[in-house]
């Protein structure tokens, strides 16, 4: 151990006044942040290498804390993991950006060298104070000391260099103002002036501070790192890796061998690296804490001036009490130092010269529930004079905010509780809530109305079905309790739109609600979503939603005050909060209408949102997200919480994220399996289709001349192997089509279709075809085509790039020609094809999500007349067929100048990056790379760009660039005039980054590879099978999968049963197996009662019972034949049935005997113990006993001096 170099660290440490503090979280921040800090002046080019090491470092650690999953291993791959999970705002993810691509742009001089490094050590301090924000939820002012220049600097060079001189001491002295004014103080004590005269001393003092000890901290860093490299080098490097270490292996060598030297010499232990399991509520309080951290606390002056701004913004008249005037503006006046009663309170708001709230001015950081009781106070100590002009006295609307966070409270509420609001509401907001309030004293304010809506106003049932009237029933428990976010989870097809809108319907016509916003994941499922609206009847009204109210997709550049219900997608939402327009309903714009998740994983940046006087956070009372996912959690989450609205989500398959999101407020479920059950969805079955490509993939060999099709122009080209050329089934669709095998699969498709698919069926049912990309589906449509030899009418692609969706769309729902279509996404989720009876899967899902939502694209119902008026040979739609081609049953679930001198055909891209490699590349060669990596550089996506940056360590045209210097005439012309050697300087000088590289030289392979599709048209494919699944294979695997349950939850399991067998209460087993069918409903499970028990009677393992429907009770046969207890399984109702026989036979003993009339209430009340577990005497006056008098009708039956033995005694027996 060497523990001189653990004192070391704690000497930095206690030295340095800007990463000091990261000790107790990560030594090695503190250890690059001093160094990246100390190289600042004397070498620049050091001080951004440790800066690196910094964000790496700290990247790393922020992965570990937060137990998020991150695809690759290098920096860029975890900070897109980071802010895919939502814990980066643009500012941080801007910073760690910054860092990790500093030294890549050309600068100008020493200063300009130092004012990089400057800026990216500002940049680690900042990222350094939001981790200790994340892990301590601090949030006092943390302010940077600006290291000083020593005292004799270099002088400036050049009059660039002169100017990047002047830049730097503005820079610095605009640090230095930032320190000041952090230690400013408006306590009160001392006037404005004073305060910030002692603030600057301060700040001055500690710049000082930091001059003095420069010199002595830079020495212990050099000798430091002298220490470690001298370590590292005498280290047998066979220690295992640390958990730190594994968790940046992607970090260069200097920073490895850094962190396994501190590990396993020094012994500092490095906290917080080991993975912990987080569940969804934690998880959301990891994201909540990052982006709270993410805030940069205002000082004190900042709060106030930011405080005036926002009220300035919402429509407010800021105003002295010394300049007082009511009269002014839109009626909205806040008054600075209103002094009250008991004090100056920070702001009064006036609405229409009426006294009406308060607003409580804190520094950033102040925790604001401890001062609500300030601001109450203000509000309700008020003088004589300003009771005079109150609205309603204690004042009603009050506000505490840091300009950060702002809360308020509104007292009129029925339980008055703060919450979160995004800034002030406008004074025309409040005056509004005052007319309200007048207007109807029992019920003020909209929380109010809501929690009175369910009681006052019945919902009327009729139009909906029972999971629908679950639904609504449970959003307004939530909104009537003021729950801010619930997620109503109900399978795909069930009607979760319909229960929405009436959902909005009551909203605006009881609780008076004065806008709602309907979220869409596109513009075209918005387009439907409004159809819905204006379909929709108004109960007790009978006139259509749209005949009362204005429901409108969000277009032009903000919102009419006559639309009551606004639809939108929330990039369209976001771009008239940032100020732009957005084109008409029916105009479909890539960026704003493609869906949430349309542009990928990758694009994650966060969406950054300021205040809208157009869009005020006020401009809605509830949020609709239909089809909520995780992009609303990331990027988007944002927009969502600008508003001061409750949101309502709306999904059939929720994740961890999505539960964490909504606070775990579920209001309904529904499943998949009810939904069946029910008739509400159809049921679906699987038919797979294996062929050798698919299960094996294949190989071209070297020689042939293949097909090379560009994925975005569709421009081919052919070119002659020069190797084998091999792919694998995950590569088909994608990189590789083989037209073998999507021949064998449409043909063993079309050719089964009428015998073991749809058997006795002659027309093609509607079937949508599930294809990788555009590419795909095209090649999938012609050949659709041909296979069946029908014309363009009968398959169609329907994916983003086809402007006419909406037509063809609708064409497929009602078209009797149209009986294919082909899509990558656009259908996945959301869009409702009821006639669809067959989904051909050609890809595999992203996800089991992703899964289920194209799924359910299949499992609507449809009226039969409506189904035989576009497919006419057949009568009702019972089913939908899964046909699986892929596997996805078998899974757990430029133009540049002409530089090219050859062809592809004469030489391909991987000889030239091999002759490159080699240096055997011509002068003439190396111009045809440079064409070959200027027209791939035109192709790359932001992350393939991002990624060969690094390899290279220079942008791809730079290196391009240094290619092209070999075919420049002039200097071609040059060196051939010098002989030779000098040409043959030349091209190796223009190679080198390439020659030096062969990592890039293979990645810049791979992408090109990936950006063009390989056409077999040599091999033949073979089909290996083709079949429906076996029933019992399905019902085995259900039943192992069972019993594996039941072993991982033994005890819990074993309680269930040990209740049910001891007469425990029978209520408690009932909700006992009522939360197991819940857990074993949801994925990954997806099993019911009565899917569990087909299964048992598929394996012969439980006896036939045609007709029975099993329930939850039932789970407990089940239950006991797995733990031996019943040689085999008995339903719950035939264990009812066993002991009523017994009860009755010993009355009959007993000499009793009951009449017809008394058998009729006697099996009833078996029959309600078969299906609830217990009876209770209020049951008696629920139906169906109601319709023979119920309690008073019993008595008749029995006698009053009979009744109750008889019901007792019987009760017993059957739920002992």
């Amino acid at each position: 151990m060497d523990g001189a170099l653990h004192a070391q660290i704690v000497k930095l440490a206690q030295a340095s006044q800007n990463f000091g503090f990261l000790l107790e979280h990560e030594p090695l921040l503190v250890l690059f942040g001093v160094s990246a800090e100390s190289y600042i002046y004397p070498d620049p080019n050091t001080s951004l290498m440790k800066a690196r090491q910094f964000a790496e470092t700290l990247a790393a650690r922020m992965v570990a804390e937060t137990e998020t999953r991150v695809r690759g291993d290098r920096q860029v791959d975890r900070l897109a993991a980071l802010a895919r999970s939502g814990l980066l705002d643009s500012r941080i993810k801007r910073a760690f950006d910054a860092v990790r691509r500093a030294g890549n742009e050309a600068v100008h001089g020493y200063f300009g060298e130092v004012r990089v490094a400057l800026a990216m050590v500002g940049h680690c301090f900042e990222l350094g104070v939001w981790f200790h924000r994340f892990l301590t939820e601090d949030r006092s002012v943390i302010a940077f000391v600006p290291p000083a220049p020593p005292e004799s600097g270099t002088a400036a060079s050049s009059a660039v260099d002169a100017d990047e001189l002047r830049q730097l001491r503005e820079e610095l002295a605009a640090y230095r103002d930032r320190l000041a004014q952090t230690k400013v103080r408006l306590d009160g004590r001392l006037d404005e002036l004073a305060a910030e005269q002692a603030a600057r001393t301060e700040a001055e003092q500690a710049a000082e501070r930091a001059r003095s000890e420069a010199q002595a901290l830079h020495e212990t860093v050099a000798e430091l790192h002298r220490r470690i490299s001298a370590l590292v080098a005498d280290s047998p490097r066979q220690t295992t890796l640390t958990p730190a270490t594994v968790a940046t292996e992607s970090a260069d060598a200097d920073a490895m061998a850094v962190r396994e030297v501190l590990s396993v010499e020094a012994g500092i232990g490095l906290p917080g690296m080991q993975p912990r399991s987080t569940n969804a509520d934690q998880r959301e309080a990891l994201i909540e804490r990052a982006r709270v951290a993410a805030r940069e606390p205002r000082t004190e002056v900042q709060v106030r001036a930011e405080i005036d701004r926002m009220l300035q913004a919402a429509g407010w008249v800021v105003q002295n009490v010394s300049a007082l005037n009511l009269f002014v503006g839109g009626g909205g006046v806040a008054v600075r130092e209103g002094r009250t009663a008991s004090g100056p309170a920070d702001y009064l708001l006036y609405v229409d010269q009426a006294l009406v709230g308060v607003i409580e001015a804190k520094r950033e950081g102040t925790t604001l529930t401890q001062v609500e009781g300030q601001s109450a106070r203000y509000a309700g100590t008020l003088t004589k004079e300003q009771q005079m002009a109150t609205w309603r006295s204690p004042l009603p609307f009050r506000y505490e905010s840091t300009a950060i966070e702002t809360q308020f409270t509104n007292v009129l509420d029925p339980v008055p509780r703060s919450r979160r609001v995004f800034s002030f509401h406008q004074p025309a907001t409040l005056a509004r809530w005052m007319r309200e309030a007048d207007e109807d004293p029992d019920h003020p304010t909209l929380r109010a109305r809501l929690a009175a809506l369910p009681a006052t106003f019945p919902l009327a049932t009729a139009s909906l079905r029972p999971a629908q009237v679950d639904a609504v029933t449970g959003l307004e428990r939530s909104l009537a309790t003021g729950r801010p976010r619930a997620l109503i989870q109900m399978a795909t097809g069930a009607g979760k739109t319909y229960a929405a809108v009436t959902t909005s319907a009551r909203l605006l016509r009881h609780a008076r609600a004065r806008r709602v916003l309907f979220l869409v994941d596109r513009n075209n499922l918005g387009r439907q979503a409004r159809t819905e609206f204006g379909g929709y009847m108004v109960p007790d009204d009978g006139r259509r939603f749209t005949d009362l109210y204005n429901a409108e997709i969000l277009a032009g550049s903000g919102v009419a005050d006559s639309w009551q219900v606004v639809i939108s997608t929330v990039q369209r939402l976001y771009a008239v909060l940032s100020g732009r327009s957005v084109p008409d309903a029916d105009t479909d714009d890539p960026d704003l209408d493609d869906g949430m998740e349309a542009s990928g994983d990758e694009d994650v940046e966060p969406a950054a949102v300021t205040y809208s006087a157009a869009l005020p956070p006020e401009t809605f009372d509830l949020i609709i997200i239909d089809e909520c996912h995780r992009s609303i959690y990331g990027k988007w989450r944002a927009v969502l919480e600008y508003f001061d609205a409750f949101q309502t989500g709306l999904t059939a398959t929720p994740t961890k994220q999505t539960l964490g999101y909504f606070q775990r407020n579920v209001v309904s479920e529904y499943s998949n399996q009810q939904a069946v059950a029910d008739g509400v969805n159809v049921d679906f079955d699987v038919y797979r289709i294996r062929t050798k490509h698919g299960e094996q993939g294949d190989t071209i060999e070297a020689g042939i001349t293949v097909p090379r099709r560009d994925r975005r122009t569709r421009e081919q080209r052919y070119e002659e192997l020069d190797d084998d050329f091999s792919y694998s089934p995950d590569q088909l669709g994608r990189t590789v089509i083989s037209e073998g095998n999507l021949d064998l699969v449409l043909a063993t498709f079309r050719d089964r279709l009428f015998t073991e698919i749809f058997p006795g069926r002659t027309e093609v049912p509607k079937t949508l075809v599930f294809a990788r990309d555009d590419n795909h589906a095209d090649e999938i449509v012609r050949r659709i085509r041909e296979v069946f030899n029908r014309g363009n009418e009968f398959a169609v692609k329907i994916t983003y790039s086809v402007r006419n969706t909406d037509e063809l769309l609708a064409s497929f729902r009602n078209s009797a020609e149209l009986r294919v279509a082909v899509t990558v996404d656009m259908i996945s989720t959301g869009t409702d094809v009821r006639p669809l009876e067959c989904l051909l899967f050609l890809r595999n899902p992203k996800s089991p999500v992703a899964f289920e939502q194209m799924k359910g694209r299949g499992a609507r119902t449809i009226d039969p007349a409506e189904f035989q008026s576009v497919t006419p040979d057949a009568r009702t739609k019972d089913r939908f067929v899964l046909v699986d081609a892929i596997g996805v049953v078998d899974t757990k679930r430029v133009d540049a100048a002409p530089l090219a001198r050859h062809t592809e055909r004469q030489i391909s891209l991987e000889a030239l990056l091999r002759k490159a490699g080699s240096l055997e590349i011509t002068a003439d060669e190396t111009a045809t790379l440079a064409s070959r990596l200027a027209r791939l550089d035109q192709r790359l996506t932001a992350e393939e760009r991002t990624e060969l940056e690094t390899l290279a360590k220079m942008p791809l045209a730079e290196v391009v660039g240094s290619l092209v210097r070999a075919a420049d005439p002039d200097l071609l012309a040059d060196a051939e005039r010098k002989g030779p050697t000098e040409v043959r300087k030349l091209v190796v000088a223009a190679v080198r980054p390439l020659a030096a590289n062969p990592d890039l030289r293979a990645r810049l392979l791979e992408i090109r590879r990936a950006h063009e599709i390989t056409i077999d048209e040599v091999n033949t494919d073979v089909l290996l099978s083709a079949g429906g699944v076996d029933r019992s294979e399905l019902a085995r695997d259900q039943v192992t999968s069972w019993r594996a349950y039941l072993k991982a939850n033994h005890d819990e399991i074993a309680l269930i049963e040990a209740a049910y067998e001891h007469g425990g209460d029978p209520r408690s087993v009932y909700i006992r197996l009522k939360e197991l069918a819940a857990r074993i409903a949801r994925p990954p499970h997806l099993w019911s009662p009565l899917s569990l028990w087909h299964s048992y009677q598929v394996l012969g393992l439980a006896p036939e019972a045609p007709g029975v429907s099993y329930g939850t009770l039932d789970l407990i046969g089940l239950i006991r034949y797995e733990l031996g207890i019943e040689e085999q399984p008995r339903p719950h109702r035939a264990v009812v049935d066993e002991r009523f026989a017994s009860w009755l036979a010993a009355q009959r003993q007993a000499g009793v005997t009951f009449t017809a009339d008394q058998e009729w209430w006697l099996e009833r009340i078996k029959d309600i113990v078969v299906s609830s577990a217990t009876f209770n005497d209020s049951d008696l006056d629920e139906s169906p006993f109601t319709q023979n008098g119920g309690t008073d009708g019993f008595l008749a039956a029995f006698g009053n001096d009979r009744a109750e033995t008889v019901l007792t005694t019987l009760r017993t027996a059957l739920t002992a």
